[in-house]
Order: C-alpha cells, then structure tokens, then sequence
C-alpha cells in the first residue's frame, strides 16, 4: 500500500497489485461489510409500504444474497466480484430511491397516484383537495425534489471521483511514491491516492444516507415535520426536525387572560 495512506473507518476495497492473489481475512471482513450495509438499505428501500410477509420474504432473500456473496467471495478471493457485487447492489438501491423519490414529490406522478387510488376507493371521483393548499404542496415537494436531485449529483460525483483516484494510484503507485517522497511532508499527502479515495468516497456515503432518511421522511409524508439543515456548502448536512412555535397565551393588562365563551 503506498505510504502516507489516510486510514479512516470506511470499510472500503484494498489496494492490490495482483487481483487474484490470495486476500488477508481481515480485508474479508473489511470489504464484505460493504456488502452487508448495502443490503441494509436495500431491505430499507425495497421494504417500505410492503405486507409483513413481503418485508419477511425480502429480508430471508436478502440474508440468504449475503450469505452466498460471503462464502463465494472466501472461495474464490477475487477482489473483482466484490467490487462487481457492490456495483450491482448499489446501482439497485440508488436507481429504486431515484424512483420513489420521483413518484413522491413529483407533483404529476403524485396526481396520477392519487387519481388512481381514489377512483378504487370512491368509484372514479376526483379527491377533495383546496387548491391553493395543492399548490403549496406542489412547491414545497419541487423545491425539496431539486434539492434532493443536488444531493444525489454531489453524492455520485464525490464516490465516483474516489474511485478514478483508487484506480489512478493502483496503476501508479510507483510514480506518485516518488513524487510524494521528494516533495515530502506536509505537501506529499496531498498526492495520496488511497487516502482521497477514503475522503470522497466517505462524503458520497453520508451523502447517500442523509439522503435516505430525507426521503423516508418524505415517503411518511412528514415533510413539514423534518428539513435538510445544509447551511452552507462547505458543512455537513442533516436532517433535523422542525420546531414549531408554541403560541402564547393572550393576556389583558397583563393578568387576566382572555377567554371566549
């Protein structure tokens, strides 16, 4: 591994210089926890809305995936279908969040939904809705669909430039050692691959995951009761809830407190 390596706890891929050589079990252990925390949220994303017996079918499904990635990665100690594994998880879990978050807040999406549900319940009449509240609504669910379309961009772009950096310094370890050990430190960091590959691939995760509990909360439809706070660019976000004020109560001359009867 080449020096200077940034060691974070993100259980992410080692560096290997033959993909078939045979793999230390801890780096097992290291990687194939990606494969759980994966399936973790895909039993999230998949799960939600489902019957009892669904979500119990989904989850022996999933348990039974990962025991069989398990005991085939130990078997064959290829790094290649880990990362294929992963790949494959991932694209699953993100493309099913990308939907579910369209059909929530999308208003048309929305509409068509619920057009649907009430004409099986009322026999084909429209729901009784205020317009205006509708509209606000709509604005509310856009402004936050928009948002959440940032955090998806961001959250690709920061993993996927990881992984280039992983690749790129895999490839040219040797080159990147030599220039890390004539500029020396502080600077010869800055030119750790492994280590960026950490960072930006550790930002697109929480990304992802504050993501997640974003959308959750959507899919409730508690979008009034949580918000993203993301005050600035540069900070983390979070989802956080809502304080509503509390009104006080109306006093006359400052005792009595008026009552309607």
């Amino acid at each position: 591994m080449c020096a200077f390596a940034l060691e974070l706890p993100i259980p992410i891929p080692k560096p290997s210089a033959n993909l078939l050589a045979r793999l230390d079990p801890m780096q097992l252990v290291d990687e194939l926890s990606m494969i759980y925390t994966t399936c973790l949220m895909c039993y999230a994303t998949f799960s939600f809305s489902k019957s009892t017996k669904a979500r119990a079918i989904l989850g022996s499904s999933l348990l039974g995936l990962s025991i069989f990635i398990t005991a085939y990665y130990h078997y064959l100690q290829d790094p290649r279908f880990h990362q294929n594994a992963y790949a494959i998880l991932t694209v699953v879990v993100v493309l099913r969040s990308m939907w579910l978050m369209e059909v929530t807040l999308r208003s048309k999406w929305r509409k068509a939904r619920a057009l649907s549900a009430s004409a099986h319940v009322n026999g084909g009449s429209n729901p009784c809705s205020s317009r205006d509240v509708q509209l606000s609504q709509n604005t509310r669910d856009l402004k936050i669909l928009n948002t959440m379309w940032f955090m998806v961009v961001f959250g690709l772009t920061s993993f996927l430039t990881g992984f280039l950096i992983w690749n790129l310094d895999n490839h040219y370890c040797s080159t990147f050692r030599g220039w890390r050990r004539r500029i020396g430190l502080p600077w010869g960091i800055v030119l750790e691959g492994h280590g960026w590959w950490h960072l930006l691939t550790g930002t697109g995760a929480y990304i992802y995951i504050i993501w997640g509990i974003w959308l959750r909360h959507c899919l409730n439809g508690r979008q009034d009761e949580y918000e993203l706070y993301w005050p600035r660019f540069y900070n983390w976000p979070d989802v956080v809830r809502v304080e509503k004020e509390i009104p006080k109560p109306v006093h006359l001359n400052g005792t009595a407190a008026i009552k309607t009867h």
